[in-house]
């Protein structure tokens, strides 16, 4: 039992990492209809900012996640305006050529920056762990869980009550309806990659202290972001944050009771078992984001 509570415990601060990345996929694709194939490297671009901040310019590490979000976010604009803005309504398959192209190029451009050496985040979190009956968490997992949750709950309130957050779910429903209804389209396509990006780096943010900062560790984030997507129903902000904790539910338990070899692999084979029974997503909804 103190082992499953362990895993429990493990799953709660993964998947909300993995909600992060699932909810800004899910924001772009639901309102833009671009499938994102950059958002693995805007995780790493998160982590690496952390660890630019910290490491070489010296600021405090709850100031460098503000900075890594902000710059996930303005790295997100830059991306929709220069490169998806000019093709605006052409055919998916050019701009999927296009977003792999940049996911090439930042991938690639990390690399020359800062080399194939993995990197660690120092933080100013205590060695002992917090210890709550059999359960024991590093305050630096509980912190990343907190703020995870948190800004699950902003995201949530800023599409579901405010002025932007209805701008966007219009759009999502009737970008021409919206249009003539007097919303800025360009406008709304780019906040909403630019807010989408920052969940990713934010994630990438959090956990970067957690394991370790490499240029590929992208890769295997972009995976999972999408098999979040599908797995909750593309479109759908609450079917991304459940898929998130499903997601790491099956990599904990997998890891923990079948093997630490197969951690990634069970996640994904849930994914699959669920779509061969629900090819929709658990969660899809079509009538909104949300």
């Amino acid at each position: 039992m103190s082992e499953l509570l362990q895993h429990l415990a493990n799953t709660l601060i993964l998947g909300g990492t993995y909600a992060l990345l699932g909810i800004g996929l899910t924001l772009i694709f639901g309102i833009m209809r671009v499938v994102n194939f950059t958002h693995g490297e805007l995780y790493a671009f998160g982590a690496y900012s952390v660890y630019l901040v910290t490491a070489f310019f010296g600021l405090n590490f709850f100031l460098a996640l503000l900075v890594a979000i902000a710059a996930g976010c303005a790295l997100g604009a830059a991306l929709e305006l220069v490169l998806l803005r000019p093709t605006r309504g052409a055919d998916i398959d050019i701009t999927m050529l296009i977003m792999i192209g940049a996911w090439i190029v930042l991938q690639n451009s990390e690399l020359l920056g800062w080399g194939g050496v993995a990197k660690s985040i120092a933080t100013p979190f205590p060695e002992e762990p917090l210890v709550m009956g059999p359960v024991s968490l590093s305050w630096l997992r509980v912190f990343v869980l907190v703020v995870a949750l948190l800004l699950i709950g902003a995201t949530y309130l800023v599409v579901d009550r405010t002025k932007l957050g209805k701008a966007m779910r219009a759009t999502f429903q009737d970008s021409d309806t919206a249009a003539l209804m007097g919303v800025n389209i360009g406008r709304i396509y780019t906040v909403t990659f630019a807010f989408g990006s920052g969940l990713a780096a934010a994630a990438g943010a959090l956990l970067g202290p957690v394991f370790i900062v490499t240029p590929t560790m992208g890769d295997l984030a972009s995976l999972k972001a999408f098999a979040i997507v599908i797995l909750g129903g593309l479109g759908s902000i609450t079917g991304a944050t459940i898929g998130g904790f499903v997601l790491a539910g099956a990599e904990e338990i997998g890891a923990g009771y079948v093997s630490s070899g197969y951690r990634d692999a069970m996640g994904f084979l849930i994914i699959i078992a669920v779509l061969l029974f629900k090819p929709t997503g658990l969660f899809s909804r079509a009538e909104r984001v949300g």
